[in-house]
């Protein structure tokens, strides 16, 4: 049962509400074409019976905008009035991974919800998505938190990251060595098919030398995507005034710097996320800048739609 405390936190944005995380599963079913499309630019690259669709048929689902017509499965749509499409043993066996970074960056926030939020927001999205077109799910996370858990499917898959995603987006007290990145992918590359999908939720400055080999191993073989998740403040400077600030338990008046301050801020910051972004377009990810603000649906859908370049409009 959740305390008053946990009800709290969940209202304030927090902390994720696992009910919101469930309810989103409405929400993703949106997402399919982009998954499929996500999908079919692994086709061709490599030999390999777990890219695009297998030849061993599995079953027929509803025709989605975005599908082959190639595929539609005729005798099903004939018998049913609505159009179907058949869906194939390459397809069911495919793994989606998400990969959350937990640690203080990611636990803050000025406006709406906190930074881990939003990354849980996004993971559950892409979990249902990925449910509904037949994968498995598997997900770890890095920095102050570390856990691992292995493939599974069914909407059970879904349920246990869900509930992760909210136990990893709680406080934890900094680690003495941080868990990185690279060191969460190369735990659990082993545990993945060559076609599977990984969905990286960071804050830009997880983006490393360890993790950037990683990627670039793994690119070979799996659809690399990231939302590097960014708070309101990092894209514009707060407007004067004194704000009530809060970290572990300490609360403190502040104040902001200066305009020219400000003004001298957000280029560094803006060139923290451009190296990032830059870094991991050369890895083979494709990457997408998202604010706490944004639509969550949204944003997934464009970066699943978006080539190798995907960036936040507007974001330098």
């Amino acid at each position: 049962m959740r305390s008053a405390s946990d009800n709290a936190r969940v209202r304030t944005g927090i902390a994720p509400d696992i009910a919101e995380l469930v309810a989103l599963r409405s929400a993703a079913r949106g997402l399919a074409a982009g998954l499929r499309r996500s999908a079919d630019r692994l086709i061709g690259q490599q030999e390999s019976p777990f890219r695009g669709r297998g030849m061993e048929y599995a079953e027929s689902r509803p025709y989605s905008a975005g599908d082959e017509a190639r595929h539609i499965d005729w005798r099903v749509t004939a018998r049913t009035g609505r159009p179907y499409t058949k869906l194939f043993q390459a397809e069911r066996e495919r793994t989606t991974l998400l990969v959350l970074e937990s640690s203080a960056a990611m636990r803050f926030g000025t406006r709406v919800c906190f930074k881990s939020v939003q990354a849980a927001r996004l993971a559950a999205l892409m979990a249902w998505a990925a449910q509904g077109e037949g994968d498995r799910i598997a997900a770890c996370c890095f920095g102050d938190r570390r856990g691992q858990l292995p493939p599974r499917g069914s909407r059970g898959g879904v349920m246990r990251a869900l509930a992760a995603l909210v136990d990893w987006s709680a406080d934890a007290p900094p680690q003495p060595l941080a868990h990185g990145l690279g060191d969460a992918l190369e735990q659990i590359a082993p545990l993945l098919r060559p076609g599977s999908r990984i969905l990286l939720l960071l804050d830009a400055a997880a983006v490393d030398a360890r993790a950037l080999a990683s990627l670039g191993r793994l690119r070979a073989h799996h659809d690399l995507a990231a939302c590097l998740v960014a708070d309101a403040i990092e894209l514009q400077p707060p407007p004067p005034g004194r704000y009530l600030a809060s970290l572990g338990g300490l609360r403190r008046w502040l104040s902001p710097p200066p305009a020219a301050a400000g003004d001298e801020w957000l280029p560094a910051w803006q060139a923290r996320q451009a190296a990032a972004r830059e870094a991991l377009r050369r890895a083979g990810v494709r990457v997408r800048t998202v604010s706490v603000r944004d639509d969550p649906v949204h944003a997934l859908r464009a970066l699943l739609q978006g080539g190798a370049a995907t960036q936040r409009e507007g974001a330098a």
